[in-house]
């Protein structure tokens, strides 16, 4: 808008300007009256919502991020609520990342680094796995409950991006921005037999700070310009799963056919797309930027401007082989009309986006009493994946490699809780435009507990 001779090449130019003396000085100049301290330097988080953050917790995120399929009695899988049907235990589950980058374009490089906490989940299964065998009740349906909070979105960019002309001169044009989503979910799963099914009741909220300023260097009195947009989005969404179970079965010692521990699993999850409120405040302002002048005129000011912003829809789907507590291993793809997205507030085009996922996790023997490593879970995986930004029509992607371990804890109460861990080294960017390499660990903490719905009898 303020811009002359703006490149998709030049925004990295423009966060490497800002890391040096031209960034500093512009900055100090600005830092009475503009009040944005991103907590990252991303420039592509200036498009959308910002830069998606993973979803699955630190145990699918160590198999690629594959969650479509995955059940597991101690972890929760919020991604597909139809897992929580196969919870036996209840589950506090904590998790924290963070992400050390390196952007470079043509003009150069640079090291940015983030973490946050990922995700905040507690969940239980409806029926009790000891009442269960204390009474011998029939365990043919189940069903789990749970509710979590985690960040979808985060925008932060710091940028300056030189320009000029005859009439005006040099110019310096500052973009700053700031903020994220967030999403509040209460999930649901019901099994009967081998079918589950689950749906997510979402709550989608945040706030997102941009700010773009104009400065005319080579005019010593002159005035700049600020256009601050502040937007607050608000509003439901669901998501929903399905998962199936195929049984293997063998001839058991009383010469029955009996499920042999090997099973196929069948999985689809995703979201349902939805408009939520959105909310905006708008001011453009001159002011100068060096104190020299106490002159101020706020141009426009727009206050509570009500919106919309569509979010898009998705859908996973993925199959598996699983010899229990022993043997993982899965694919799935998936898909996200992200070309549906809208928002009134800051229009922007987004592209479809294609993912494709292959994950592993390993128990070598998980009753060995001897060899605590053997009880370890080690994971392994693979996610190539769209990412539905695009610059001059380029799209970007990520590539990206995962490994994971889930170390078993045994708490007072002989009750089994993990620390789980998943560290992905990525390539994502836009192909001659901007290139980030990265280094993610994400660190999950789940603290079990069946003893919750446990019926007590007294004899």
């Amino acid at each position: 808008m303020y811009a002359t001779n703006r490149k998709p090449s030049l925004l990295l130019l423009a966060l490497l300007l800002c890391s040096g003396g031209a960034g500093l000085y512009a900055q100090s100049l600005l830092s009475d009256f503009v009040d944005i301290r991103p907590k990252l330097n991303s420039p592509l988080s200036r498009i959308g919502l910002g830069d998606a953050l993973d979803q699955p917790h630190a145990v699918n995120g160590g198999m690629g991020g594959m969650f479509s399929t995955y059940q597991d009695g101690y972890h929760l899988n919020i991604q597909n609520p139809a897992s929580l049907a196969s919870l036996t235990a209840t589950s506090f589950e904590l998790g924290l990342y963070g992400r050390l980058s390196n952007l470079e374009d043509q003009s150069g490089s640079i090291q940015t680094n983030q973490g946050n906490l990922r995700y905040l989940a507690l969940g239980f299964p409806l029926r009790n796995p000891i009442n269960l065998n204390l009474d011998q009740q029939d365990d043919s349906w189940n069903a789990g409950m749970a509710f979590s909070l985690a960040p979808t979105s985060v925008v932060g960019y710091d940028l300056l991006l030189q320009g000029g002309d005859e009439e005006f001169g040099q110019t310096s044009n500052v973009l700053k921005g700031n903020g994220g989503a967030y999403r509040f979910s209460w999930s649901n799963g019901f099994r009967y037999r081998a079918l589950s099914a689950g749906v997510n009741l979402n709550y989608n909220f945040g706030k997102i700070t941009n700010s773009r300023l104009v400065l005319f260097n080579e005019l010593p009195e002159s005035l700049a310009s600020e256009l601050l947009e502040e937007t607050s989005i608000s509003g439901a969404t669901f998501g929903y799963g399905l998962q199936y179970a195929y049984d293997f079965k063998s001839v058991n010692e009383a010469g029955e056919l009996a499920p042999n521990g090997k099973r196929i699993l069948l999985g689809v999850s995703g979201q349902i797309g939805g408009g939520i409120e959105s909310e905006s405040n708008q001011t453009l302002r001159r002011f100068s930027p060096t104190g020299q002048f106490s002159s101020s005129d706020t141009i426009r000011f727009v206050e509570g401007q009500t919106g919309k912003v569509t979010l898009p829809s998705s859908i996973t789907a993925g199959v598996a082989f699983e010899d229990i507590n022993r043997l993982y291993v899965g694919v799935e793809v998936g898909m996200q009309n992200t070309s549906n997205y809208a928002n009134s507030a800051q229009p922007d085009e987004l592209m479809d986006a294609n993912r494709i996922a292959f994950g592993i996790q390993y128990i070598p023997n998980i009753s060995s009493y001897n060899s605590y490593l053997k009880r370890v879970r080690y994971r392994f995986g693979v996610r190539l994946e769209d990412d539905p930004r695009a610059v001059n029509g380029v799209q970007a992607r990520r590539n990206a490699i995962t490994l994971g371990a889930g170390f078993p804890l045994r708490l007072p109460r002989n009750q089994v809780s993990f620390l789980d861990f998943a560290l992905e080294f990525g390539q994502f960017g836009v192909p001659n435009v901007l290139d980030e390499n990265y280094v993610q660990l994400t660190v999950g903490f789940s603290l079990n507990d069946n003893s919750w719905f446990f019926k007590r009898k007294l004899n």
